[in-house]
């Protein structure tokens, strides 16, 4: 079966499917090996970089919002969100890296800020897991708010994989932050909403309009 082809609205420009998703793996496998790095990094430094989490309703700490995301409290805790955040980030970005980019930073700021809000007082919280709840939530909610029936197989098949994740939003361990993850999650719904796309339609030649 030959590559598909999609030509974007607003750029007019074409792709292979095979070059999305050659693109979105480079750009995933980066962004889990930055991730290994800083806490190399952090390792080595005595923990350095732990200061850049988030502690709550301190004005200073909003500037650690972003920062925040790409942090961990150890190889444990980094190698538990590599996987999902690999694998929920690739077939996000699938759907074109200017989308994927803009629903990562609705992510990180809905998450980061629900932290800062709400989280217990004298915390300090950092890990992606914001960032993969937020795009298990977007994939889940993507294709019906799209109204495009194969994103809508590709969330049942998340879900049937992933979805287990979700309890993870419930206060059930002290040393988790479910705030974390639970505004995670309404980053990447929102971000389904706020980033829709019109069903796909034929346009010249038989390219597929996305």
């Amino acid at each position: 079966m030959g590559d598909y082809w999609t030509t974007d609205r607003n750029t007019g420009s074409t792709t292979t499917g095979g070059a999305r998703a050659l693109t979105a793996g480079i750009l995933m496998v980066g962004w889990v090996a930055l991730l290994w790095i800083l806490e190399g990094i952090d390792v080595a430094t005595g923990h350095a970089l732990d200061t850049y989490g988030i502690s709550p309703r301190e004005m200073a700490e909003l500037r650690d919002v972003v920062p925040a995301a790409f942090l961990h409290s150890g190889w444990e805790h980094v190698a538990s969100n590599s996987v999902p955040l690999l694998v929920l980030g690739f077939i996000a970005a699938l759907g074109g890296l200017r989308r994927f980019a803009a629903v990562v930073v609705t992510i990180i700021l809905v998450s980061g800020v629900g932290v800062w809000l709400t989280a217990p007082a004298f915390t300090v919280t950092l890990g992606a897991s914001g960032v993969v709840f937020g795009l298990l939530g977007y994939l889940l909610v993507r294709g019906f708010v799209d109204r495009r029936p194969w994103d809508v197989l590709i969330g049942i098949g998340v879900a049937v994989v992933y979805g287990s994740l979700l309890w993870g939003v419930l206060p059930t361990d002290s040393g988790v932050s479910w705030q974390g993850h639970l505004f995670g999650l309404v980053g990447g719904v929102a971000a389904a909403f706020f980033f829709r796309r019109p069903p796909a339609r034929r346009g010249p030649d038989n390219l597929v309009t996305v």
